[in-house]
């Protein structure tokens, strides 16, 4: 590494930090930008991908959602430029678009940052706190083992290298550094349903359950991630030898575990021209197969004009998918 890095203080948390930083760049690449908000999580993961990167990219998403964002974005890439950053970027996005503020923010800072990556994988300040909070809300909404599975620590382009590092560490790893990071009011704001689940519900179960609750939230998520890779392998292989033209021969798919069937589906309708199918749809659909009764199309998606939806139906030994404008029997 280059001499003329700034040296880091060897001190306990920006240790911790920089062996997360390490072991991912060794597997997924030495040349990363970083998405940079100013907070803590962050400013530690900057700091120590300049240390263990061999180039570092920032970009600092100013959303402008409250007085003061340039500002704040300034101080975060004058940070960015003192930590030893080859290049420092600040994009002004527009926070519009459907599902509330968290969602249309976030959406509006991952176009950001995909545009301006440069064709670098993105490091995000994602810790083990944030993985907790996600299979929690995963399970709150009944999502299944897709959603429990929480963030992958490389998702390219996106590289999540501290999932392991809890959100007290990198507040340690900047009070060393002697940097005094941006605490963002929405992260505080109750009105928000990860911050009740940040602090309120996680908490609570820390408390009842006697602690060590954070940890084992992020274990499970590792352990159904390696168990959904595997579920989603076999599928893929199943459904290659089921596919009959743009259809799927039902013999094939016909006494298969039902949680490998269903993944083969749900994969053929999303190639099929299907938007998310819905726990519900794919059920649905997967009855066509393994309870068979003569029963009608299952309505998977909308049409290209009022009136018409896309469905698929069981015909003459294949499921297949067509756009229909009012309900079908099956003939099979």
């Amino acid at each position: 590494m280059s001499s003329e890095r700034p040296l880091l203080p060897e001190t306990p948390a920006l240790h911790e930090v920089r062996l997360a930083v390490r072991r991912w760049v060794a597997a997924h690449g030495r040349s990363v930008a970083v998405g940079l908000s100013g907070g803590a999580d962050s400013s530690a993961l900057t700091a120590a991908a300049v240390a263990e990167a061999d180039s570092v990219r920032a970009v600092v998403v100013d959303h402008g959602l409250q007085p003061g964002s340039g500002d704040v974005a300034a101080l975060a890439a004058e940070f960015a430029r003192s930590a030893g950053c080859g290049s420092v970027q600040v994009v002004r996005v527009a926070v519009t678009g459907p599902g509330g503020l968290e969602a249309a923010a976030r959406a509006a800072r991952y176009r950001a940052l995909g545009e301006a990556r440069a064709g670098l994988p993105v490091l995000l300040g994602h810790t083990l706190d944030d993985q907790a909070e996600t299979v929690l809300l995963g399970l709150g909404r009944g999502s299944g083992a897709r959603s429990l599975r929480g963030m992958c620590e490389f998702d390219d382009p996106w590289g999540r290298p501290l999932l392991g590092v809890r959100r007290e560490v990198t507040r340690r790893a900047c009070a060393e550094l002697g940097y005094a990071p941006y605490e963002d009011a929405h992260n505080s704001d109750r009105r928000f349903t990860r911050v009740r689940l940040r602090e309120e519900v996680l908490p609570l179960l820390e408390e009842v359950l006697g602690g060590g609750v954070a940890s084992a939230l992020a274990r499970t998520a590792r352990q159904l991630r390696e168990d959904e890779d595997a579920l989603e392998e076999l599928a893929l292989q199943l459904l290659a030898e089921a596919r009959a033209g743009t259809g799927l021969a039902v013999d094939a798919l016909a006494g298969t575990p039902v949680a490998v069937r269903r993944r083969v589906l749900r994969r053929w309708l999303l190639d099929s021209g299907a938007s998310a199918p819905t726990d519900r749809t794919l059920r649905a659909a997967d009855e066509l197969i393994g309870r068979w009764r003569g029963q009608g199309a299952v309505a998977v998606g909308g049409g290209p004009e009022p009136g018409v939806r896309l469905v698929v139906t069981r015909r003459r030994g294949r499921l297949i998918v067509e756009f229909v404008g009012r309900r079908q029997g099956a003939d099979d």
